[in-house]
């Protein structure tokens, strides 16, 4: 791929070359047919032009042969493009296991980003080399795009819900990131930059500056001074072992407890009611902020095996929030 050429950016990750081969595959498709049928056009309207003026052309039978090469041939050529798109889209957008999680807040007009481990930074993102990154975003106002132009990864980032995108950068550098959806008059500016590291020196980055506490640490601190302790280590169902199981809920339909359902358990408090538990906890929606929503939510997800740091629950009255 030529790198000189605007619209053939550097190839920084694992997918980038996969992406443009679709993309090359694309264009070459679309170019054959589009000279093959500007072709034909040409050569039926002179091969088979009236000569005279009471010329009538003689009559044409049917050919099976041709109906079914112009019908198997663009549906042969339709499922290779599925096939191969939809294998990009699940190794891009696929739950990857062992993943440097990594949250990502949009806002008018700035990304504001957490590692782990504490670290925030603000239209910069510093990841390692050589390792899966996850990005779990969300939106403060509007709706932005995450846009790594380098890596040919862009997903929107939506207020209300969580997006995920994933990643492995492959080349130690600075690449260029865009929010890729108008977002207001600030727009243009909301530009800012990824930084590719060694291991090494990404694990030095990490730590030869002040950081903020971890998410997850963030988050049971939330939890303690909203008083969730309260009623979910006695009268509401406990924390520990939630993330990732299945709830039955009163309607008697079931639900993954994945990051929107605890999302939305927090901000619509009745949205979903836990099977023997009466919808009596109060909603937090306007109450707590995107940021505050990802530390809670990184603490749930803690506490999957960790059986014992939440109190046992005694008498249920309360659906899961």
């Amino acid at each position: 791929m030529n790198t000189e050429l605007p619209l053939f950016p550097e190839q920084a990750s694992t997918i980038a070359e996969k992406i443009d081969a679709l993309y090359l595959f694309l264009w070459t498709v679309s170019g054959f047919f589009t000279v093959l049928i500007f072709v034909l056009i040409v050569f039926f309207a002179i091969r088979y032009r009236r000569r005279r003026a009471d010329e009538c052309p003689a009559p044409i039978e049917g050919s099976v042969k041709l109906e079914l090469l112009w019908t198997v041939i663009p549906l042969v050529i339709s499922m290779v493009i599925f096939v191969w798109g939809a294998k990009l889209y699940v190794e891009i957008y696929a739950d990857p296991v062992d993943a440097l999680d990594i949250h990502v807040i949009g806002k008018q007009w700035m990304w504001k980003i957490q590692h782990p481990d504490g670290k925030r930074e603000i239209n910069e993102l510093h990841v390692p080399e050589d390792q899966r990154v996850q990005l779990t975003m969300a939106s403060q106002d509007v709706i932005h795009s995450f846009f790594i132009p380098a890596f040919r990864v862009k997903q929107d980032v939506l207020p209300g819900r969580y997006s995920k995108i994933s990643f492995i950068p492959t080349k130690v550098g600075e690449y260029h990131l865009f929010c890729a959806e108008y977002c207001g008059k600030d727009h243009s500016g909301m530009i800012g930059k990824v930084v590719v590291m060694k291991q090494d020196d990404y694990q030095a980055w990490l730590t030869g500056a002040e950081t903020d506490v971890p998410p997850k640490v963030a988050g049971e601190r939330l939890f303690t001074s909203l008083g969730c302790l309260t009623c979910h280590g006695s009268q509401a169902p406990s924390m520990a072992g939630l993330f990732g199981s299945t709830v039955q809920l009163a309607d008697g339909n079931t639900v993954k407890a994945d990051e929107h359902y605890i999302r939305e358990s927090i901000m619509d408090s009745t949205a979903k009611i836990v099977a023997g538990y009466k919808p009596i906890m109060p909603s937090f929606r306007n109450q707590i902020g995107e940021e505050q929503l990802m530390d809670l939510v990184a603490y749930i997800k803690s506490l999957k095996e960790s059986k014992d740091e939440v109190a046992p629950q005694t008498a249920p009255q309360e659906e899961i929030k």
